[in-house]
């Protein structure tokens, strides 16, 4: 009798294996909400894409409601995305760019064949303030309030569908506040 009861436990512990496995296939990693919601965005001083001896830091991101933007020339997400992020620049949303992971050669041609609609682009080619936002890929989007607070977080493309219903709702709100 006990000898069955031993040789059930690889079978038990295949089920539960199994179990939690199937869980974690049902998960939408871009539903994950950022632990730097309400907090304040890292601290940072890099350079900037367009001038390498520009140096900026997170105080570019208070005064007003932002959306920072992370992107890559390697991300063919981010070529997809563009359009939408050059929308939101006709409608007076402020766009702030993290050239992510990437060269300044690279980063240049991206913007010159696809447009570009960041008010500024910080250069972080080795992805410090990527990894201090938690970043994971590209494209990501944070909603900075005008105190510098991270508001609201989109993981992975915006599709021309959420400008309407989640993105311009979201800087409206925090521009209201």
């Amino acid at each position: 009798m006990k000898r069955r009861l031993f040789l059930l436990i690889p079978l038990v512990l295949f089920v539960v294996l199994a179990v939690f496995l199937y869980r974690g296939l049902a998960l939408d990693p871009s539903a994950r909400d950022s632990s730097l919601l309400g907090q304040p965005f890292p601290s940072f001083t890099l350079s900037t894409l367009e001038d390498p001896e520009r140096q900026v830091d997170e105080s570019l991101l208070k005064g007003e409601t932002t959306l920072v933007n992370v992107w890559g020339e390697w991300c063919p997400t981010c070529k997809q995305e563009m359009p939408q992020l050059l929308a939101l620049e006709k409608r007076g949303i402020r766009l702030v760019g993290v050239d992510y992971k990437d060269t300044r050669e690279m980063g240049h041609e991206f913007l010159e064949k696809f447009g570009n609609p960041f008010e500024v682009n910080v250069f972080d080619p080795e992805g410090a303030l990527g990894f201090d936002l938690g970043v994971y890929g590209a494209p990501e989007t944070f909603l900075v309030d005008a105190d510098g607070i991270i508001r609201y977080h989109h993981t992975g493309y915006i599709r021309p569908e959420d400008i309407e219903q989640t993105i311009v709702p979201e800087v409206e709100k925090w521009r209201a506040d």
